[in-house]
């Protein structure tokens, strides 16, 4: 493994002079590491000392690098992670129910810590054992982000001690500013969470409450009502481009110091705001939040893929640099996730999410030189100049997302049993799987066995790019010997330098992925981030892949190996923290203390202990026993780490807050308030491969070929064969009735071809079974069956329909209501 400096070595000389003489210690990602901590309290020890400190340590670093003193140098430590599974991957519910129960005692001793140390305080500093709050009287940072996984784990204790802050401290009153994304992600998605759960599941962590009927939970609802009226004054710009940041007592937005706002911030509050609007049947949190992505839209990006800046006052990008990494990633996340959310009743982001797979694949896709290992690189400077093989851990989110736009949550055999699983899902999937190994040799490249933060990568020069020509394979990536890494290199303990670097480049050529992976000193630490075990959750409950579960499991005994802080006089371990460094350990294969920060951020319950928990737990039980402990039955999973709802009913935000799917395809009122410009296609979009023929996004759910066309048939002829009555093909609402094959609504230009080989091969197949069969109509449903995983074939203009509005009538859907007006019953929609 390269490691490439770029600066001045951890630990060196002028290492610490640098921390010294700067305020800032390191450079960060900007996207949910807010708050930030120094990495030690060390720091303002040194700081005290003065200017005589800096020219001592000046002179030092002089006759350090004059030779006058002894290298600092230190040989790099063995690698200690554990190797867990041997041979085939276990399926035992009852061992995965007791690792569930782990992930569990992880999260009890860390609630346990905070609430000892730092209770109702927005920041934990675990090491200090102390906290403070952001804003006056605190905003529950930590307790509403982590309440609905203490929902989830069942623990009715936490979440009765976490209800009552909630209800006589929590108040947005505080004349402060605080930022509109992460408030909205971590605060509303909590408030709106704990709602969800604690209202449709009343066993999971029962609480008593006054209210007759209502187990909890107009008091989560009003919260966030309170907080969501305050939030909308961001949006209050020229172009509806929500600022930076929010005066909770004024409602003022608040612009960033450059004037800008990130286009990730600006469009991930839309699940939480539409969410809202269906609960409370008022339109405006739709309607403010919805807008945004039209603005975003209107630019028509090239390949959808966006600059990470936009001004507010012109609502147009800012600079050029696209990336999925900070300030891009959950854009791109939430276009999926909005059309989950209303189980396809609004296509539009669909054909958004399909078009952003395709740019991300064009533009952004290449390999490592070595292992062939898949990575999605940045394009800092436009889509036209090189591309930067670096990843951002946020980026992990893209393998899990990916599988979950194939099949909206149900499993691929699921998938493939409903007849419509085709070459371009197959294809997407193994995308999928090789970019989901690229973020796990992330973890297993390094000594505590957990990722940094960022790794670049070495790659061909020029960078293989992905192919569209017929005929072309994704590349594999050698990587097969995960299992033997940690084996031969936790084997390895070495005291010289000469030693190791013998060992080291040994195990480099043994396992040339190694040698693709070029991490930086200064780009080295861990907060404990979520991305990665999402993706395992996802790739695991669709593929049903028990490896994705192993994964998992020894990267959650890494995070408590090397993340737990132990009570200096007791020994037990009471909280876990951020790392400075995941690639350096002492002489006995442990974490130094002084590399540990003191700052445990809110997602490290929130997110990442709850998808180690959904990992390890199964979905779509009958419910969670209420006085369940936890216990294993021998052969079978505890009732405690069987999760009541299935994937495809929920969606998650982007801070792991479930959400439910609503069905709101016979709605008159929520509706899409917009429509898509006309595209301009760009040279590249008109002729993408050498062979000059349209590409069309994968993932889709629609036959690419003749070939595909005759699965669909066949599956076609089985319907028409058990059944001589009417019937419904739910893939794109295709039924028999009367001897008629009936195709409705207008489907794309994009996918004209495509459809039409569907339509044959379903009329040959019908004929065959039925008769002679006449089409009424040549038009495809608009909009996906939200039934189907796979959706109907994608996707037409949508339908022009005429709502009220504003006291006028108006075109291309919209919530057909006044601002402001509120629906009187919300259940009847």
């Amino acid at each position: 493994m390269s490691h490439r400096t770029n600066g001045h070595a951890k630990g060196s000389m002028s290492h610490r002079i640098t921390n010294i003489l700067s305020d800032d210690y390191e450079e960060l990602p900007m996207y949910k590491d807010k708050p930030h901590y120094p990495p030690s309290r060390r720091k303002k020890m040194y700081q005290r000392r003065g200017p005589q400190v800096a020219i001592a340590l000046l002179l030092l670093s002089f006759l350090y690098y004059t030779g006058y003193l002894p290298s600092g140098r230190s040989p790099r430590p063995p690698h200690t992670h554990h190797h867990y599974h041997h041979g085939t991957p276990s399926k035992d519910p009852a061992l995965w129910a007791a690792r569930a129960d782990e992930v569990r005692s992880v999260f009890k001793t860390t609630w346990a810590g905070y609430e000892k140390y730092a209770w109702g305080l927005d920041e934990y500093h675990p090491i200090s054992k102390s906290g403070r709050n952001m804003v006056e009287g605190g905003m529950g940072w930590i307790i509403v982000d982590a309440l609905d996984t203490a929902i989830l784990m069942n623990l009715t204790t936490e979440v009765s001690r976490a209800r009552e802050w909630i209800r006589t401290s929590l108040h947005y009153t505080a004349d402060h500013d605080v930022n509109t994304f992460e408030t909205t992600i971590r605060m509303l998605g909590g408030l709106l969470s704990a709602h969800w759960l604690s209202t449709t599941y009343p066993h999971l962590a029962p609480q008593t409450d006054d209210d007759v009927l209502q187990p909890g939970e107009d008091l989560y609802i009003e919260k966030a009502t309170h907080l969501a009226d305050r939030l909308l004054g961001a949006f209050d710009t020229p172009s509806g481009i929500p600022l930076a940041s929010i005066n909770l007592n004024t409602s003022l937005g608040i612009p960033a110091g450059d004037g800008l706002s990130s286009t990730a911030e600006a469009a991930t509050l839309q699940l939480e705001f539409k969410h809202l609007s269906k609960i409370t049947g008022e339109s405006v949190y739709w309607e403010t939040s919805e807008k945004v992505i039209k603005v975003i839209d209107d630019l028509q990006p090239e390949g959808g893929l966006v600059p990470i800046f936009m001004s507010p006052q012109t609502g147009t990008f800012r600079g050029q640099n696209i990336r999925l990494g900070s300030r891009g990633d959950s854009y791109y996340e939430y276009l999926l996730k909005q059309w989950l959310q209303f189980r396809g009743s609004e296509p539009v982001y669909r054909e958004m999410w399909d078009e952003v797979l395709d740019g991300i694949k064009r533009y952004l896709v290449t390999w490592t030189k070595h292992g062939n290992m898949t990575i999605i690189g940045e394009r800092q400077n436009g889509l036209n100049h090189e591309l930067t093989p670096k990843m951002d851990h946020l980026v992990a989110f893209m393998p899990g997302t990916i599988a979950l736009g194939l099949t909206n949550g149900t499993t691929v055999e699921e998938a493939k049993q409903k007849g419509m699983w085709t070459r371009h899902q197959e294809a997407d999937l193994a995308f999928a799987k090789e970019l989901m190994k690229s973020f796990w040799a992330m973890y297993k490249g390094t000594a505590t066995g957990l990722a940094p933060e960022i790794a670049y990568f070495h790659v061909d020069s020029p960078p293989r790019q992905w192919s569209f020509e017929e005929g072309w394979t994704l590349p594999q990536s050698n990587t097969d010997d995960f299992d033997d890494v940690a084996e031969s290199t936790s084997s390895s303990a070495t005291t010289s330098t000469s030693a190791h670097d013998h060992d080291h480049d040994h195990d480099t050529n043994s396992h040339p992925w190694k040698q693709d992976l070029d991490l930086h000193t200064q780009d080295l630490h861990n907060l404990l981030r979520p991305e990665t075990v999402e993706s395992l959750f996802y790739m695991y409950h669709i593929t049903q892949d028990p490896i994705y579960r192993e994964w998992g499991y020894e990267m959650f005994q890494s995070f408590v190996e090397h993340a737990a802080v132990r009570d200096d006089i007791t020994g037990e371990v009471y909280a876990y923290a951020s790392l400075d460094t995941v690639d350096s350990l002492d002489s006995n294969g442990k974490i130094r203390d002084r590399d540990r920060r003191d700052n445990m951020e809110s997602f490290w319950p929130a997110e990442t202990l709850k998808y180690f928990f959904l990992l390890f737990s199964e979905l779509g039980g009958e419910g969670v026993a209420a006085a369940s402990s936890g216990s294993v039955v021998s052969g079978k999973a505890s009732s405690s780490n069987v999760m009541p709802f299935r994937l495809e009913d929920v969606v998650f935000n982007t801070e792991a807050h479930p959400l439910p799917r609503f069905d709101i395809s016979t709605s008159t009122i929520w509706k899409t308030g917009w429509q898509r410009k006309p595209r301009t296609a760009s040279p590249a979009a008109a002729a993408p491969g050498a062979t000059g023929e349209e590409q069309v996004p994968v993932g889709l759910g629609v036959p690419s070929s003749p070939i595909d066309a005759a699965v669909v048939a066949d599956g076609i002829r089985k319907k028409l064969a058990d059944s001589k009555d009417s019937f419904e093909i739910k893939h794109g609402k295709i039924g028999l009735d009367d001897k008629v094959l009936d195709e409705r609504a207008a489907a794309s230009e994009a996918l004209g071809r495509h459809q039409e080989a569907l339509a044959a091969t379903a009329t040959v197949a019908a004929t065959m079974a039925a008769g002679d069969a006449e089409w009424e109509d040549k038009s495809w449903t608009d909009g996906r069956d939200v039934d189907h995983p796979m959706g109907t074939p994608h996707e037409g203009e949508p339908k022009k329909v005429e709502v009220q509005r504003g006291g006028k009538t108006e075109r291309g859907g919209g919530t057909g209501q006044k601002e402001g007006e509120k629906i009187a019953d919300r259940d009847a929609i």
